[in-house]
């Protein structure tokens, strides 16, 4: 049965259709510091990511975006090679204006840029991948909190800002799949 046409979509068109990523794993301190700031948001009454309690849900780095990723490709994902990649997480980003969204920025390093782009490669058939996601347009982040209120947005930033970086380790890769809300690792080194 042949795959269907490939096709590109921005969040917007997603955000409905979102089902399928590619996502980076991060090293046990790095998962910490991230839930910490979750809770502290919470504490604040910021709606957070530390309201969603499902064992899955874990700080990650979104690589790619895909409606479907075809049995092919699976197999093409896992069969790459995982580094270790030492990153930075740095200052606070705010997506989106009518449903802002609090995210941490993960410092681009040459390392974890070559990553995505093997990523994405192996997911570029696809359909429904979106343009930010793609190399050239890819802001690697973690988000902290969705669907900020307006009105609450310097508040969440003063309940997590930092004054400096802290560092970070990609250790590893998962798939997630939203329809079946499950989530499994890919690749070698794992």
């Amino acid at each position: 049965m042949p795959e269907p046409a490939r096709g590109h979509a921005g969040w917007g068109y997603l955000l409905e259709t979102m089902v399928q990523s590619v996502e980076l794993l991060l090293d046990e301190a790095a998962d910490a510091e991230i839930r910490r700031q979750w809770r502290l948001l919470e504490e604040a009454g910021v709606p957070s990511q530390a309201a969603n309690t499902a064992a899955s849900n874990r700080p990650h780095i979104t690589a790619a975006v895909a409606r479907q990723i075809w049995p092919r490709i699976e197999r093409a994902l896992d069969a790459q090679t995982v580094p270790q990649i030492p990153v930075r997480l740095g200052g606070l980003l705010v997506f989106g204006a009518r449903r802002p969204i609090l995210v941490r920025m993960v410092v681009p390093s040459e390392p974890l840029l070559a990553l995505h782009r093997r990523i994405f490669h192996a997911i570029s058939p696809c359909p429904g991948i979106p343009v930010n996601v793609h190399p050239d347009a890819w802001t690697p982040h973690i988000t902290l909190a969705r669907r900020v209120p307006a009105p609450q947005l310097g508040e969440a930033i003063h309940a997590v800002a930092r004054d400096r970086d802290f560092p970070a380790t990609v250790l590893g890769i998962r798939r997630w799949d939203g329809e079946q809300r499950r989530e499994w690792p890919i690749g070698r080194g794992r």
